[in-house]
């Protein structure tokens, strides 16, 4: 099909010349090289008539070749240990006398305090492979910059602490890809590369399938959503150590962004996006409350838009902010830059 799409112009240029010069007619070489000089595409399009993803928060379903590097700065961190998401079980527990139900000498978390509001800072970059038009593979490499604000009282504290995060690598296959629809199956892993006795990763590996969607349902409205789980392979003993649950839990993930592109120009074009992620623990611990995090609903806001530009290069900056009591954290501001090299249809 694809040969024939690509014979069908060439056709319908060649076939008034071939007629023409059966009836001795000549044709004029500027007309003929007028009828096959093909329209400009739109730079933005890169290669496919379906516009690149706009969204910030929400994973980006297009399959192709580039780079992306992204900043993020958050606060009001109250629960970081929480199902061992952002990082490990709270070193705190090997703190406790060892007479205590809920003393754990091997808790990977740092310690001995009890954070009770953190703020953080990552800086992540990611390279993508397309191998074929439909399939790419992808590696993270994160750093992590922590600096805890208060302490929950009588149990210490620990430093500002910064390094390598948890490394990722996956692969992204492209189910159905048309220029208005895109469904992208993912698979990611996260290994334990991060020191989590500075807080800097989980401890356990991760392993998190999910699907992505986008649709684009007229030339300036685009459509993105998710929906994946994060499965942890393994993690630290739960309260007490004899519990037969993990501290570590399942976390159910989904987000759904529009776009509207306000504004374009040549090779420049903006689009404001409103995004909604949310999260739903489904077991584990968390030691703020001292209680399991089984059940917990996160929900947040992301504002920002992204600004296209030539070569297939691009500008995220938006802000969020959690919509629920229970919370990752209160805000977050990012900031991304994308480049395509070679974004396929």
């Amino acid at each position: 099909m694809k040969c024939l799409s690509r014979l069908l112009p060439l056709l319908l240029v060649l076939t008034p010349s071939l007629a023409a010069a059966q009836e001795g007619v000549v044709v004029p070489q500027n007309v003929a090289q007028d009828r096959q000089t093909p329209a400009p595409a739109r730079p933005s399009d890169a290669g496919s008539k379906r516009r690149p993803s706009m969204v910030g928060y929400v994973e980006d379903s297009d399959i192709y070749t580039g780079v992306r590097v992204r900043f993020d700065s958050g606060w009001g961190v109250s629960a970081a240990d929480r199902a061992e998401f952002f990082y490990a079980k709270c070193g705190c527990y090997r703190f406790l006398p060892s007479t205590n139900a809920a003393w754990d000498p091997n808790a990977p978390g740092p310690g001995p305090g009890v954070v009770t509001d953190l703020k953080f800072q990552q800086l992540q970059m990611r390279g993508e492979f397309a191998m074929t038009p439909r399939f790419s593979v992808s590696g993270t490499l994160p750093f992590r910059f922590l600096k805890p604000e208060t302490f929950a009282p009588g149990t210490g504290s620990f430093p500002n602490e910064s390094g390598v995060s948890d490394l990722q690598f996956g692969g992204k296959y492209a189910v159905i890809s048309t220029d208005q629809r895109q469904v992208t199956a993912m698979f990611q892993f996260a290994l334990p590369s991060g020191d989590s006795f500075k807080g800097l990763g989980t401890n356990h590996w991760n392993v998190e399938p999910a699907v992505l969607y986008q649709e684009r349902p007229t030339d300036r409205v685009s459509v993105e959503a998710e929906f994946g789980e994060v499965f942890p392979t393994n993690g630290s003993a739960g309260v007490p150590v004899f519990s037969s649950q993990k501290f570590s839990g399942k976390v159910l993930y989904y987000g759904f962004g529009p776009s509207f592109e306000v504004y374009r120009k040549g090779d420049v074009a903006f689009a404001p996006v409103v995004e909604i992620v949310g999260w739903h623990v489904l077991d584990g611990y968390q030691t703020a409350s001292q209680s399991t995090a089984g059940g917990i609903n996160i929900a947040n806001i992301k504002i920002g838009g992204r600004l296209l530009m030539r070569r297939g290069s691009s500008i995220y900056v938006g802000y969020g902010h959690a919509m629920t009591s229970s919370s990752w954290y209160d805000d977050i501001f990012r900031l991304e830059y994308r480049v395509g090299f070679d974004r396929h249809k």
